[in-house]
């Protein structure tokens, strides 16, 4: 029986995990053992990143449509209900941009939905 020596593919992962790790702090970049916990903690956190950023942009769509709808003198909540009942399908990314960068538009808008 042919004896398989694994070297090669010890080298190849812990190469990857180190690779992964470049830019930490102290061992946690060279130490193989530190360096995979370091990962495990850093994975954990950027998925949860990923989800509170979508979280933060919302809140701050929401944030400058409110702005917008009260230099028309309406509320954040009755803007977005008059919105659905007139059926105006615009979603909160796009009204908070007219309501940053084209508050003519969405004057327009305002007007439309009263």
């Amino acid at each position: 029986m042919t004896r398989v020596k694994r070297g090669t593919l010890a080298n190849k992962k812990r190469r990857k995990i180190l690779k992964l790790t470049k830019g930490f702090k102290w061992g946690r970049k060279s130490k193989e053992r530190a360096a995979k916990e370091a990962l495990l903690h850093a994975l954990t956190a950027s998925f949860r990143g990923r989800k509170q950023k979508k979280r933060d942009y919302r809140s701050l769509w929401n944030t400058r449509i409110n702005a917008g709808a009260r230099k028309e003198g309406l509320t954040y909540s009755s803007f977005i209900n008059a919105l659905k009942k007139k059926n105006i399908r615009l979603d909160r990314k796009i009204l908070a941009g007219l309501a940053k960068d084209e508050p003519e538009t969405f004057k327009k808008i305002v007007e439309e939905v009263r």
